[in-house]
C-alpha cells in the first residue's frame, strides 16, 4: 500500500512539474498510524544546450607590396608629334614609390644622370653603365663625394634623352626648343604610368634646358592630373623652351596648394631666379651658388650651399 502511494505521488509530481525538483508531503497511512518519512526526490533541471553555429571567419591575408629589382628598366615612349624617345626607369625600394624625373642639359644625354640616378634610388647598387666622361674632371660622375641619403629613403628615378642629343662627346646637335618642350611633357606623362610609381607623388629636376623642361613638364602634368606633380628643382633655367620661366613659376604658384619650385644658379645666371621671385609663388625658393658654373657643372663638391644637398632638402620638403 505504501509503495503504491509513493508511486502515485511521484507520478503526479513529475507530471505536473516535469523534470524539476519534487518534494513529497507527509501522508498518513490508512491502515495504521505510522507516519511516512518525507521523501526528497531531486532531479536536475539540466538541458543539453546545442551550441549555436559560429560564423566561419575568413582572414584576408595582407598583400605584400611587391618591390621591383633595382636594375634599370628600358623605357620607350612617344612625344605628341610621334617622335620616339628612350629612357631608363630605376625602381625604388618602396611600393608605391615617389618618382624623380631627371632632365639633362644640352651638353649631354641622359648619361649625365647615371650616377645621380643610382644615388637617389639608394638601393646599394652601382651604376651599371659606362660614364662617358672623366669622373675626376666632371664630378657628377664621381659618387664618392655625394651626400649620404638616409637608409630608409629611396626614390624611383626616370631619366631620358631629349631628341637629337647624344652623350658627352657630342651633346645635342641642334637647339630644338619646340621639340624639347614636347619631349619634357611626354616624359612627365610617361613617368606617371611607370610600374610601382605613386602617380600623385612625382617631382622633376633638370639642368639648363632640362631645368626649363622640368618646370614646363611639371606644369603640364599638373594641368592634366592636378596634384600629380609635387615640385620642380631647376639648375640654371633661363626660358630655353619657348615658355618664360617666371611665367611657369607663377602658374605653379596658382595651384592649390602652390607647387614647390626651387631655382639654383651661379651669380652670372641668377637673373632668371630673381625674376621668378617676383611672381609671388609662396612655394618658390631661389639659391645663388657662389663659384657655381652652368647647369650640371654645379654638381661638384666644395660649393656652399651645396647643390647636391639642396636636392635632398628639396625632396624632403616636397615628396610624401
Amino acid at each position: 500500500m505504501i509503495t503504491k502511494l509513493l508511486f502515485t505521488c511521484l507520478s503526479i509530481c513529475l507530471g505536473v512539474y516535469g523534470m524539476s525538483a519534487c518534494v513529497t508531503k507527509p501522508v498518513q497511512a490508512v491502515d495504521n498510524s505510522r507516519q511516512i518519512t518525507p521523501i526528497l526526490l531531486i532531479v536536475p533541471d539540466t538541458k543539453t544546450a546545442t551550441p549555436s553555429p559560429q560564423p566561419t571567419q575568413y582572414h584576408t591575408p595582407t598583400p605584400i607590396a611587391q618591390i621591383l629589382p633595382p636594375d634599370p628598366v628600358p623605357v620607350t615612349f612617344m612625344a605628341e608629334d610621334g617622335t620616339e624617345l628612350h629612357g631608363y626607369y630605376y625602381p625604388a625600394a618602396v611600393n608605391p614609390a615617389p618618382l624623380v624625373v631627371l632632365m639633362h642639359w644640352a651638353g649631354d644625354d641622359m648619361s649625365a644622370w647615371y650616377e645621380v640616378a643610382v644615388w637617389l634610388q639608394n638601393r646599394g647598387v652601382k651604376n651599371p653603365f659606362t660614364n662617358p666622361g672623366d669622373p675626376q674632371k666632371f664630378r657628377w660622375w664621381d659618387p664618392s663625394w655625394f651626400p649620404v641619403i638616409p637608409a630608409d629613403n629611396s626614390y624611383g628615378v626616370f631619366i631620358f634623352t631629349f631628341r637629337g642629343c647624344s652623350s658627352f662627346a657630342t651633346g645635342c646637335v641642334k637647339f630644338d626648343s619646340t621639340g624639347w618642350l614636347k619631349d619634357a611633357k611626354a616624359a612627365m606623362v610617361a613617368a606617371r604610368g611607370l610600374d610601382r610609381v605613386d602617380p600623385n607623388n612625382i617631382v622633376a629636376i633638370g639642368s639648363s634646358i632640362g631645368g626649363d623642361g622640368a618646370a614646363d613638364g611639371c606644369l603640364y602634368l599638373h594641368e592634366l592630373y592636378p596634384g600629380a606633380c609635387r615640385g620642380v628643382l631647376s639648375l640654371s633655367p633661363d626660358s630655353y623652351l619657348e615658355i618664360k620661366y617666371d611665367k611657369v613659376i607663377d602658374e605653379l604658384g596658382q595651384a592649390d596648394p602652390p607647387i614647390s619650385a626651387w631655382c639654383l644658379a651661379a651669380p652670372f645666371q641668377f637673373d632668371a631666379c630673381k625674376r621668378a621671385e617676383k611672381t609671388g609663388n609662396a612655394a618658390y625658393a631661389s639659391y645663388e651658388i657662389p663659384n657655381g658654373q652652368h647647369g650640371t657643372s654645379m654638381l661638384r663638391p666644395g660649393l656652399n650651399p651645396l647643390p647636391m644637398q639642396l636636392i635632398l632638402d628639396f625632396l624632403d620638403e616636397t615628396v610624401k
